[in-house]
Order: structure tokens, then C-alpha cells, then sequence
């Protein structure tokens, strides 16, 4: 067990690769729990409750959200998601870190209720390569890839709100930055500033 168990927040837009980087690090580290999302949006194929996501209602939601269950809440695309705050809370008083794939949104609040919590902000390549990889899943529309780009570009926009950036070009790279920062809070492929400086200007 951890020592000193922390809660990490990962981040990034529709398709930057986030949700794999996060199952290979979970296969890789057993140290690391992940919180378990609350969303009122339907289950994808494959996906199975109280394993990717707690599915529920709308009223359910909100009775939840009413209650103070939630660390953070937000809405995305139409649907609402939130983490439970006593889950959260026993696993770090068991001793494991925890980590929680969500937005920028519950990002800034759980920042604001575990100041000491580390943020790692995941950035696609390219714009192109976010497209090709949104474009691969065959579950979206062409102008729901649309939207879901210029959305991309909004959430990226608050991406120097993190304390971390990984750049995923190349995953096993990337998984590489985001083990050592959770670990040791320095990723692997240190002096990229300038990489990403010109990454952003093109994104935004």
C-alpha cells in the first residue's frame, strides 16, 4: 500500500485516448483504484454497470445531487456524470490511490475540495489524428463528430488548468508519462514545453 495515498484527475477531449491510458495503467499498478462514475446517459455496447459506469435515471441523478453524494457533477453532451464522494473517501482512507477519469469541469471541483489532488491533462497529436480516431469508433454520426470536435477544442482550451500535460502521439510513451507522474510527478519525456506550446497553437 501507498504511504501517502493521493487522488489523481485525468482529463481530456472526446477521442484523446484517456479511458485506454487509464485501463492499461490500472493493469499495469494495482495501487491505483478507479472511481466508478455516476451517468444518466445509456450504456455502449460492452459496457456493464458498476463496472464503466453506475447507470441510472434522471430523478435518480438528482436525488443523488440533492443529497451531496457527488464530489463533482457536470453535464457533457446531454448527459449528467458524478463521482461519488464516500467512495472516494474510503479508498483513500484504505490506503489506495485513486484515480478519476472525467472532464474539466469536475476537474476545477474537485480541485477546489482536494486542493492537493494531482490533475493530468491528456492531448491528442493532432487535429487530425483526434478526427481519425472519433471517425474509427462507427458509433457517431458525421455531424455528431462535427460537434464533437469543436467541442474538443473548448475543453482543450482548459487544459492549463492541470497540472500535468501528456501528450498521447504514442501510447505506450504515453502510458509511460502518465506511471511516472502518478508515481514519481514527473513524466518520462520531460523538456516537451516548446512541443507543446506549438501543439496548442495548432488545437486552439
Amino acid at each position: 500500500m501507498p504511504s501517502n495515498p493521493n487522488l489523481y484527475v485525468v482529463a481530456a477531449p472526446s477521442g484523446g485516448g484517456k479511458t485506454s491510458l487509464v485501463n492499461a495503467l490500472l493493469e499495469r499498478d494495482d495501487r491505483i483504484n478507479l472511481s466508478v462514475s455516476h451517468t444518466t446517459r445509456p450504456p455502449r455496447p460492452g459496457e456493464m454497470d458498476g463496472v464503466h459506469y453506475y447507470f441510472v435515471d434522471e430523478e435518480t441523478f438528482q436525488n443523488l445531487e440533492g443529497q451531496g453524494a457527488f464530489l463533482e457533477h457536470a453535464r457533457v453532451y446531454g448527459h449528467r456524470y458524478g463521482t461519488g464522494r464516500q467512495a472516494v473517501e474510503d479508498r483513500l482512507e484504505a490506503g489506495y490511490d485513486v484515480m478519476l477519469d472525467i472532464d474539466w469541469q469536475g476537474a476545477r471541483q474537485v480541485k477546489a475540495s482536494f486542493p492537493r489532488c494531482c490533475s493530468i491533462f491528456i492531448l491528442p497529436p493532432s487535429l487530425e489524428v483526434l478526427h481519425s480516431r472519433l471517425s474509427r469508433r462507427g458509433q457517431d454520426s458525421s455531424a455528431v463528430i462535427d460537434r464533437r470536435m469543436q467541442q474538443a477544442r473548448s475543453e482543450i482550451a482548459h487544459c492549463r488548468e492541470f497540472d500535468f500535460l501528456v501528450i498521447n502521439d504514442n501510447f505506450a510513451a504515453a502510458l509511460e508519462d502518465l506511471h511516472s507522474i502518478v508515481r514519481r510527478l514527473t513524466p518520462v519525456r520531460i523538456g516537451q514545453e516548446q512541443r507543446i506550446a506549438a501543439l496548442l497553437a495548432e488545437l486552439l
